[in-house]
């Protein structure tokens, strides 16, 4: 079971950890987030020599190898402000798997500290900043897909749904099987190419058949994956990071 999550009220500065995904495909995510949160009233630090999380060698079974990476993101966070994912994926990593990471070891207490300021960007939005939006975007139906990180390590099925209940414009279409992974799931779509291909051919369809326009999510490993297919298929459904979308839109 996910432990809950005592939330602050919201802070001076937070932290950002762009991710891999964000820095090398989809900056424009990372830029967004940082808008939102700024016009929050939110000071936002990025540390500079932050890299990958430590995820993809942890979820290939090389915990030594995982654990040198995330060991160089520890020292990154020297205050008490929050840090602030725009991934479920990534965020459930540092929150739930540092803990496990480096249990017994000279940097666990530290671990520990670092994984209690986690949240992922949605999170941070609804519960700290209690974002209220204004819609100036035109009509559009949109589907919301939530990672599975986010989902079940992170109990965030809501967050993203509830920014999105918000614009005034959009009507969020329920696609059959929300809940189903798109087969992403990091190096599983290298390693299992046939279900990974057969498991987003299934969320592509159910995305059409809810209506959508546009699909959105806050996981650029799934936006990938999902947004791909699309580009196969050649259909008229585009992908969207959650941060870039509310922003478009309110902006």
């Amino acid at each position: 079971m996910t432990p809950v999550k005592l939330y602050t009220p919201k802070p001076e500065k937070v932290y950002f950890f762009g991710t891999c995904l964000v820095d090398l495909f989809y900056p424009e995510a990372g830029l967004d987030a940082i808008r939102l949160l700024e016009r929050e009233g939110i000071e936002v630090l990025f540390p500079e020599d932050q890299t990958c999380c430590g995820q993809p060698a942890f979820t290939s079974g090389y915990q030594q190898e995982a654990r040198a990476v995330a060991a160089a993101q520890l020292s990154l966070f020297p205050e008490s402000w929050p840090i602030v994912v725009p991934s479920g994926s990534c965020g459930g990593m540092m929150r739930t798997h540092y803990p496990q990471l480096f249990a017994g070891t000279e940097l666990e207490e530290r671990a520990n500290e670092v994984a209690r300021r986690v949240y992922e960007l949605t999170e941070f939005l609804v519960h700290v900043c209690h974002l209220k939006l204004d819609d100036r975007g035109t009509p559009e139906k949109v589907a919301m897909h939530t990672s599975c990180s986010a989902r079940r390590e992170m109990g965030l099925a809501d967050t993203g749904p509830a920014l999105l209940s918000q614009l005034g414009k959009v009507e969020l279409v329920e696609q059959a099987r929300a809940a189903e992974c798109c087969g992403f799931g990091g190096t599983f779509a290298v390693r299992h190419p046939e279900v990974s291909a057969a498991m987003v051919e299934d969320k592509t369809a159910a995305i059409v058949e809810a209506g959508a326009q546009r699909f959105v999510t806050s996981d650029c490993g799934c936006m990938m994956n999902i947004g791909g297919r699309f580009e196969q298929q050649k259909a008229p459904v585009q992908g969207e990071h959650i941060a870039s979308y509310l922003w478009r839109r309110t902006s």
